[in-house]
């Protein structure tokens, strides 16, 4: 294992446990005080109080949480759904192989910043259409790359062999493709997962994402600019977890960066 993917490892548990343990120490991110309005660091509040007199570690340790567990979501959600596109266009052909790959297109035709922004107007602050949105557009991603290579898979030897031995398409998928896939799959899911954090936390700063008081890392940047000079670990805050978080997947990420380069250019 390389240092670059032992350091990627140490700081996502870093973050995971602090998002885990978190709730624990500091258990109500909504509670306010206003008395203690902006209150200075102290031992049992180690990064203060915000404007509204709420626990800063208790926002923080929430708002890392739903980017971790929203974003992961969204991945799966898109790696399952592009993995299984993917294996039904190579395997299928034809008219099959033609219609996704026009869906796949068209979405492609959209930036996919503008496809979440769509999906967030209508979301109106809400999870369920904001989750679909970030899931819709990543998975041509993965559609694009499974489709590849499996293409070239389902043609080998080895599974023509087991077609023969009258094997089906479940046991060809896992003992054939899904060996294969594995390593690369996993990989883009780490940069799919950090594109996700990082949208999501876009919409919340520009205000088009989770809306108050529910606990959001882009949106405690937009809470925390106006009281920037008085309290700037406000900002800070959100910021160093967000950079440890993307820091952590891009380290993940570049383990096998020639693979990705490779394999896209092979679906281009």
């Amino acid at each position: 294992m390389s240092l670059s993917v032992k350091t990627g490892l140490g700081l996502l548990l870093l973050v995971v446990l602090f998002a885990l343990l978190g709730p624990v120490l500091w258990p109500d991110p909504a509670a306010q005080d206003l008395a203690q309005f902006l209150a200075d660091p102290s031992w049992q509040e180690p990064l203060g109080r915000d404007q509204m007199g709420r626990s800063l570690m208790a926002r923080l340790a929430a708002a890392t949480r739903l980017s971790l567990l929203l974003g992961l979501l969204c991945v799966i959600t898109a790696v399952l759904l592009g993995s299984l596109l993917g294996w039904l266009s190579a395997w299928r052909g034809g008219w099959v192989d033609g219609l996704l790959r026009s869906l796949a297109d068209g979405v492609l035709a959209l930036p996919g910043l503008l496809l979440v922004l769509l999906f967030s107007a209508m979301a109106q602050g809400g999870f369920a259409i904001l989750y679909l949105g970030l899931a819709m557009a990543q998975w041509v991603e993965y559609y694009r790359v499974v489709r590849a290579r499996s293409r070239g898979l389902l043609a080998s030897p080895q599974v023509e062999a087991s077609r023969l031995l009258g094997f089906g398409h479940a046991h060809v998928v896992r003992r054939h493709l899904w060996p294969e896939l594995a390593p690369q799959l996993l990989t883009m899911m780490a940069f799919g997962l950090a594109g996700a954090i990082l949208t999501l936390s876009t919409l919340g700063f520009v205000g088009v994402g989770i809306q108050p008081p529910t606990p959001e890392l882009g949106l405690m940047m937009t809470e925390a600019l106006p009281h920037y000079q008085e309290a700037p670990r406000l900002l800070l805050a959100p910021i160093l977890v967000m950079g440890l978080m993307l820091l952590a997947l891009v380290l993940l990420h570049q383990t096998r960066g020639l693979d990705m380069s490779s394999s896209q250019g092979a679906t281009s």
